[in-house]
Order: structure tokens, then sequence, then C-alpha cells
């Protein structure tokens, strides 16, 4: 057994610093996803706080150590469509939108930009298996759906980067 699954047992039987340890590891990635998502600090800091709650009080149903980064993040990526969808009721009332601000660094806002061509449901995938390097099962898992369906989004998605990076590039030809 690994450091990282050890950690989650002891996380298990309760011990705090140990699930402190865990979410220390995971809070990048966390933060990425959820990015993908919210585009807006205040909302991200938010959603990581409800799902390291959430992460802590329900420890004890997670099934097996090695699915604990799988599990939080299907957790922040069920906080985050809530947040989603209370933000779109919230924009649709007030007619209000906000700009994201972050800290990333540039590659992160890079990488971003260069997603924000493909739809919601693809984004999320892509960020999770080349941003974080989550394999096709473990994004089935996490967005609970079938690995075929990741597999094809994937592949539907790599064509729409390529078309928009060709078409980038014919308009500097």
């Amino acid at each position: 057994m690994n450091t990282f699954n050890t950690m989650v047992v002891r996380a298990r039987r309760g011990d705090a610093d140990a699930f402190i340890n865990l979410i220390e590891d995971c809070k990048m990635t966390l933060r990425r996803v959820a990015l993908g998502y919210l585009r807006n600090d205040e909302d991200v800091a938010d959603v990581m706080q409800d799902t390291i709650l959430d992460a802590y009080e329900h420890i004890g149903s997670l099934k097996r150590e090695e699915y604990f980064r799988t599990w939080i993040v299907r957790i922040l990526i069920n906080r985050c469509t809530k947040k989603y969808r209370s933000n779109q009721r919230k924009a649709y009332l007030e007619d209000y939108s906000e700009e994201a601000v972050c800290d990333a660094g540039k590659a992160d806002v890079e990488f971003r930009e260069m997603l924000s061509v493909l739809p919601d449901d693809s984004r999320v995938i892509f960020q999770l298996y080349f941003g974080e390097q989550f394999t096709v099962r473990e994004i089935a898992q996490a967005l609970d759906m079938n690995e075929n369906t990741v597999k094809s989004r994937l592949h539907r998605g790599k064509e729409q980067l390529r078309d928009s990076l060709e078409g980038k590039a014919d308009k500097f030809a």
C-alpha cells in the first residue's frame, strides 16, 4: 500500500492530519477543475470549501482508498454544477455577468483559453485528462459516464481544437 492510500485509511479512521495532507495533495487539481467550470475565484473558493467539508463528513462512505482522487473530484463536480446552475439563474434574473480573475500561471491561463472553444461537457474531460492526468476510467467514474463516451468526447474535442487552431493560423497567414 502506497503512502497516499495509507493516508486515506488514516483519514477514514478519523485522523484529521491525514485528511489535511490528502487535501493538500489534491488542492491544485480541485482548483483547476473548478476553474474550468466556474471561472470566478470566489465561486471556486466556495465550491472547494463545500467539497472539502462534504469529503470530510462522508469519507467513511469511500469504498476503496485508491479512488479517493476520483471520489473527491466527483464531489467537486457536483458542487460546481450546482453553483453553475445557481449562477445561471442569477445571471438570468439580474442580467449580470462577472469576468473571471485568477492568479493562475500563464500556462494555465493559455490552457483554459484553448479549452474555451470546447463545449462544457468536453472541457472538464480535457481538464481532467490533459491537465490532471486522470485516466479515461477515472474520468468516467468521476463524471458517471461510459468510458467510450469519454473517449469519443476526447476525440471530438481534439478535432475541434485542431480546427480552431488551424483557423487561427489561417488568419495570420
